[in-house]
């Protein structure tokens, strides 16, 4: 019988390519996020959430992640989220660690971010659903597959008088970390 380590040593690498954040990144993302937890405030952010909640935009309408995955950057339905006020507002606040943002709706839907995401929606995900419920969440040390930087994620609330109304993710740069 012949034994393969293979399989073992792919488990390996996998886990030390894609791990949780070491000490002295997780402290400087923690850095980052007190930072930037004003956005979760912040009246233009908050505004602009809900009026995609009341209000979703028409390019987002039957909007799937299959047929996200299938949309290029120049689509008009990923420029009217990577152009729009909010998009514009959060590229003008952006510190240069931040290797992408996106805001989304109640309902997991995007609202802004700074280019393409990998997925249209974020509902049943951790980085979303933490958030809504206003607990933390932070990501794995990973390769982001929308900005091909190593990174990691962490989310926020977007806040209307205390109550989660939407999420923020941010991905923090490891290699432009100060």
């Amino acid at each position: 019988m012949k034994i393969s380590y293979l399989p073992a040593a792919m488990l390996l690498v996998s886990a030390t390519l894609w791990a949780a954040p070491p000490a002295d990144v997780q402290a400087q993302v923690d850095k980052e996020k007190a930072a930037l937890v004003y956005l979760s405030t912040d009246p233009t952010v908050v505004a602009e959430v809900k009026a995609a909640n009341a209000t979703p935009a028409p390019e987002g309408k039957d909007m799937t992640n299959d047929k996200w995955k299938d949309l290029t950057v120049v689509s008009p339905e990923v420029k009217a989220f990577s152009k729009n006020k909010l998009a514009t507002y959060i590229k003008s606040k952006k510190p240069a660690e931040v290797s992408e943002v996106f805001v989304n709706a109640a309902d997991g839907t995007k609202v802004a971010f700074l280019s393409k995401t990998s997925s249209w929606t974020h509902k049943g995900k951790p980085k979303h659903d933490n958030a809504m419920a206003n607990k933390a969440w932070t990501g794995d040390v990973e390769v982001d597959e929308s900005t091909g930087k190593k990174q990691v994620q962490f989310s926020i609330p977007v806040l209307d008088g205390g109550k989660p109304i939407g999420s923020i993710v941010i991905g923090i740069s490891l290699a432009d970390m100060k």
